[in-house]
Order: structure tokens, then C-alpha cells, then sequence
């Protein structure tokens, strides 16, 4: 439906550059001619964007931007809690499984270990402000982490790793995919079954060049955006 359509550019829109939160949308006369459409048919548009909490509509006044999606702004090699805390959003990490498990081929390739060597597997719903934005599939050999334990994982990985075990990160091979909701995946972030994921996936090494951590992380790709900031590095 057109007015949907009309909804995902406005979201684009809010969460460029042009608007900071708080700020108030151009009138509804403005807006339905900038996107060509009717002023009913703006008028559904941004009623989802008000009932996913991004806009606010104040009687006599106008329309405003309460809430922009996640951007996450990469100019440097932070953890998702760290990021979470420079932007001044509430994080909260629930940890629905932690096991020790016998590393299949797959995993025992990413992390450099034999097959059937141990490692903790553990899958977290990691909360912004109440709502879920990523599930989280990690791997960690139990070798490297003695001390690893349930409660670790409800704060930050990368905290743990430094600050508990004295290992330095030295940077994370990420590549990113597009995916299909599962279920419990769906589930996590409220979505349908075969809705669209952006899949993560990192490797994270440390100065050492132990393999420390495999992780698979899935978002939900309308509500969490990643820039890249690269300096430019000219190859004579």
C-alpha cells in the first residue's frame, strides 16, 4: 500500500541529517507535496510512524520527531554497550540461554579450535530503550574465559574480556547479509516469520591473535542503521 511506502521514505527522512529529535515535521500540506501523495494518505503514513513511538502529534501545534531509529556511527572499534552509552540510550541485555557445548566444524573454523573442543555458547535479546533491536548468538572458547558466567553476559562482552580477563581486543572482522526471520528469532524482535533480518556477523581478535569471541547478531533492518565513517587511503 502506498501510504507504507510513504512511511518508510519519511522514516529515511527523520533519520538523516536534516532532523535532529525533538524537532517538529513540516506541515501535512508541505509534506504531502514533497512526496506527491494526498494529504489522507500522508496523514496514514505518519499515523504508523506515531504508533511505532518516532512521531508525536500535538494538537495546535504539529507533528514531532520523539524518537529516531538506532544509528549505529562506526569510526572506531566500540562495543554495543559502549556505543549505547555515548548516545545516551538505555541498554538492558537478557541472557535466554548459556551452555558449554562441543564446538561443531563451523564454529571450531571461526575460532581456530579443534572440533568438539568446548566453548560457551549463549544467546542474548538486547534491549534499547525497552524495546528489542538485536538477538545475539555468541561463541567464546572456555578455555580463554574460567570465570565466564551467566551474569557477565547480562552487561558487556567486550567489558568482561578487558577489564576480567586482562586480554586485549585488538579489532573484529564484521560482515553483514540479509536473512529471514525464524522462529524464535521472529519472536525476539516481534516480527513475522520470513520478515527481513540484517545478519552480523563478527570475529573478534586480540593483540595476541587469539580468536576470542564468534558472534552472529540479527536485526531488525528498518529500525537499525550502521554508518561508516573511512578516512580516505589512496593506492598509488
Amino acid at each position: 500500500m502506498i501510504f507504507r511506502l510513504i512511511a518508510q521514505r519519511l522514516r529515511e527522512r527523520i533519520n538523516s541529517d536534516e532532523f535532529k529529535q525533538g524537532d517538529a515535521l513540516p506541515g501535512e500540506q508541505v509534506l504531502a507535496q514533497e512526496t506527491g501523495v494526498s494529504r489522507s494518505t500522508l496523514r496514514k503514513a505518519i499515523t504508523i510512524l506515531v504508533e511505532e513511538g518516532m512521531l508525536e502529534r500535538r494538537h495546535g501545534s504539529g507533528t514531532y520527531i520523539v524518537q529516531k531509529d538506532l544509528q549505529h556511527d562506526t569510526y572506531a572499534l566500540n562495543s554495543f554497550a559502549e556505543h549505547m552509552k555515548e548516545i545516551k540510550r538505555e541498554l538492558r541485555n537478557e541472557v535466554v540461554q548459556f551452555c558449554i557445548r562441543l564446538a561443531p566444524p563451523a564454529i571450531a573454523r571461526q575460532l581456530r579450535i579443534k572440533t568438539n573442543d568446548q566453548v560457551y555458547f549463549f544467546q542474548r535479546i538486547r534491549y534499547v530503550d525497552g524495546k528489542p533491536y538485536m538477538v545475539e548468538d555468541s561463541y567464546m572458547p572456555v578455555r580463554l574465559y574460567p570465570t565466564l558466567s551467566l551474569h557477565y553476559m547480562r552487561g558487556s562482552k567486550f567489558d568482561y574480556i578487558e577489564n576480567q580477563c586482562g586480554i586485549v581486543i585488538d579489532y573484529c572482522i564484521e560482515t553483514f547479509a540479509p536473512a529471514l526471520a525464524t522462529e524464535p528469532y521472529a519472536y525476539h524482535l516481534n516480527l513475522k516469520e520470513g520478515a527481513l533480518l540484517l545478519q552480523l556477523t563478527s570475529l573478534a581478535l586480540s593483540t595476541e591473535g587469539e580468536y576470542l569471541d564468534f558472534s552472529v547478531m540479527y536485526m531488525n533492518p528498518s529500525e537499525y542503521q550502521v554508518k561508516y565513517h573511512m578516512k580516505r587511503n589512496k593506492i598509488l
